[in-house]
């Protein structure tokens, strides 16, 4: 995969107008790694400012958003006089966001990327714009954002906008644990409001910082997922007795698809020495369900379709989305359409429906997993839901239920909305990409699917149990073990929540991705 969700973490980050990494965005998100802007940067967001100072003097010049209104309103003439209150208007009337706010992490993903973007010299907003959202970051203000009014089109408008209204003072933020008004929240941390000119409250709001902020740390997570998925998919290949043969390298070979060919590289590494395997190699099972033989065919598919999604982000790390955009060089203001989110909603809508895809494949080996079933050679099979006691306990019955629930509400939340449009701006905006709810989507649907990957590495790690005293793959003891430290064997019924909890944090962690 292009993004290694191994990949170190920076200590900081360091903004010169560069492409940021996803590791960038992880450490300022999740690790509050400080920002810093460097002088390179600074230059660069001057020459473009020295543009917009010349345009904004001469009322002669027709350009969007400097001398005119936005969207619709882009007919009306504004008066250099007027210019200034035209950017403060700009914000407070855009701020109509709804529902519960962001994440903190998101909030700071959107922060350092909107910082990125301003940097490369091609907005025309002043440097003490970009130099006050880095001080924010560092000082761990987190403006209150709500969730809901983005169509991802032209920008993400409504969220952005709250995000802008703490830079100047107003709205309100979180900071060090209180909710407070934008201004207070400044004050207590020695910040400075920002005051805004000409153009610079359009640069703010005009850009997919929301999407990106949200998919960056959604395709690290999915990147977990499906090396998780792959372990879980070990254990339970080992647990049920599964054949080795639908790994050979020969067979994926003859088909060429690159992720088809990485997972079952995988797979074979963790099942590498495997007592278990030694213990069926005689036995009368000529084919296993295709969970468990096609493993490699449907999660590399998955891989692929993750590692479509990374390249797209990966692109727009480098990018500039607001509107108009300011070439220095040439002095040129060019009006376009950058802030479009059709090509992030598309990617975040693939990327559910493959993660869907990941879970759903999961939920049916936790069925095969805690059988027996028909399928089952006679003699391999174990106790029903994979209790000691039967009857007077009810084992893991449950714990498939609600993997099939959660697979249930996944499934919904996979249809793309992406596909919808409802035009806003009085026609001028006539087709908008609905990115934001693909990305909101999509957060649910991973925190769904790493609940049902760690079920399934309950319920493996329970069947792997039942085959002691023969041992599993090498990789597989190691996962095994590892599950063993969080959550101990069942041996009589008890509580099941906790201990799925216990193993969702631990692939959340990466340390089930990370066995080899």
């Amino acid at each position: 995969m292009s993004v290694d969700y191994l990949s170190e973490i920076p200590t900081q980050v360091i903004i010169s107008g560069q492409a940021l990494s996803f590791a960038d965005i992880v450490a300022v998100a999740r690790q509050h790694a400080p920002v810093t802007i460097s002088n390179k940067a600074l230059e660069k967001i001057r020459a473009a400012r020295m543009v917009i100072d010349r345009l904004a003097v001469d009322d002669s010049k027709k350009v969007y958003g400097i001398t005119t209104g936005f969207g619709h309103l882009s007919k009306m003439r504004i008066s250099s006089d007027q210019q200034v209150e035209l950017q403060y208007n700009l914000i407070r009337s855009h701020a109509a966001g709804v529902g519960e706010p962001l994440t903190e992490e998101v909030t700071r993903a959107m922060m350092v990327l909107l910082a990125a973007s301003l940097a490369r010299g091609h907005s025309g907003v002043h440097a003490e714009i970009v130099l006050t959202l880095a001080e924010m970051l560092n000082a761990g203000i987190c403006p209150l954002i709500p969730s809901r009014g983005s169509v991802g089109a032209s920008g993400d408008l409504a969220p952005l906008s709250h995000l802008a209204l703490t830079l100047i003072g107003e709205g309100e933020a979180i900071y060090q644990g209180n909710k407070l008004s934008g201004e207070q929240a400044l004050q207590q941390a020695g910040i400075k409001p920002v005051s805004l000119h000409t153009k610079e409250g359009l640069a703010l709001i005009n850009g997919t910082h929301l999407m990106e902020a949200i998919a960056v740390l959604a395709i690290v997570d999915a990147q977990v997922a499906v090396r998780s998925a792959e372990v879980a998919c070990a254990m339970s290949l080992e647990g049920l007795l599964g054949s080795h043969v639908p790994l050979d390298a020969r067979i994926h070979e003859r088909r060429g698809q690159v992720g088809q060919i990485v997972s079952a590289t995988r797979l074979r590494h963790l099942l590498r020495e495997s007592a278990l395997n030694a213990s069926h190699q005689n036995c009368a099972r000529v084919q296993d369900p295709y969970t468990l033989r096609c493993a490699p065919q449907v999660i590399g598919a998955v891989r692929d379709a993750v590692e479509y999604c990374a390249t797209i982000f990966e692109r727009e790390l480098h990018a500039v989305t607001d509107n108009p955009l300011i070439f220095p060089d040439e002095g040129d203001v060019l009006s376009g359409g950058n802030f479009h989110g059709q090509p992030l909603a598309l990617a975040l809508d693939m990327l559910a429906i493959a993660l869907a895809q990941l879970a759903s494949f999961s939920e049916r080996r936790v069925y095969n997993v805690i059988g027996p079933h028909d399928w089952e050679e006679k003699g391999s099979e174990t106790t029903l839901f994979l209790t000691p006691h039967p009857g007077l306990h009810s084992g893991l019955m449950i714990a498939q239920y609600v993997a099939a629930s959660l697979v249930n509400e996944i499934k919904v939340m996979a249809h793309p909305a992406s596909i919808d449009s409802i035009p806003t701006s009085a026609g001028m905006e006539d087709f908008v990409s609905m990115g934001v709810t693909s990305a909101h989507k999509l957060r649910r649907v991973i925190e769904q699917t790493q609940q049902v990957l760690a079920i399934e590495l309950l319920c493996a790690a329970q069947l792997l149990d039942f085959r002691l005293p023969l041992l599993p793959g090498t990789g597989v003891q190691q996962a095994r073990q590892l599950v063993r430290i969080h959550v101990e064997t069942l041996t009589k019924d008890r509580v099941l929540s906790h201990d799925i909890e216990a193993l969702v944090q631990l692939i959340q962690s990466g340390q089930i991705a990370a066995i080899e």
